[in-house]
């Protein structure tokens, strides 16, 4: 497994663990023929929310999993700030994800696959809150060829 650290912090043995749950959660988006992306939130080692794409079910571009996982947390906080949580998600966080995670504070992010199309590190780590670690390349492989064989499958029905 390659680890990319853009903060230079560690890894913690608990990162595999939740970027499989973040995992699992993109295979519901699979199945529901959504962008295989899933996501979880975690405080002091408990899941607090957690999503999936819902962007063509719910008719909205920014029903993304990182979103439905900042609200259910957000909800189940019962405040808006995640300054104490790790958000794990399988691909890298867009533009827009990245500036919500701003405004949440979120201590940690932790993704699988890099985005190099659609991916806010392409423009900027800045956008990401400045004491918000960011740690990429967990279960790289295997989400990549998530999203990868999706949109092959997509491509082979046209």
């Amino acid at each position: 497994m390659k680890y990319y650290s853009f903060t230079n912090e560690p890894t913690i043995p608990e990162d595999d663990f939740f970027m499989k749950e973040a995992l699992k959660e993109a295979h519901l988006a699979l199945a529901a023929d959504e962008i295989p992306v899933g996501a979880v939130l975690v405080c002091k080692g408990r899941v607090i929310g957690k999503g999936h794409n819902l962007t063509q079910k719910l008719n909205d571009v920014t029903a993304h999993a990182e979103m439905q996982a900042f609200t259910a947390a957000s909800n189940f906080l019962g405040g808006k700030y995640l300054s104490d949580c790790t958000l794990y998600v399988t691909l890298e966080p867009c533009v827009m994800c990245a500036g919500a995670a701003y405004w949440t504070q979120i201590s940690r992010i932790v993704f699988g696959a890099h985005d190099p199309q659609r991916g806010f590190s392409r423009l900027s780590q800045n956008i990401l809150h400045p004491k918000t670690q960011f740690i990429g390349g967990i279960f790289e492989e295997e989400c990549s060829e998530l999203v990868k064989s999706f949109f092959q499958k997509k491509r082979n029905k046209s």
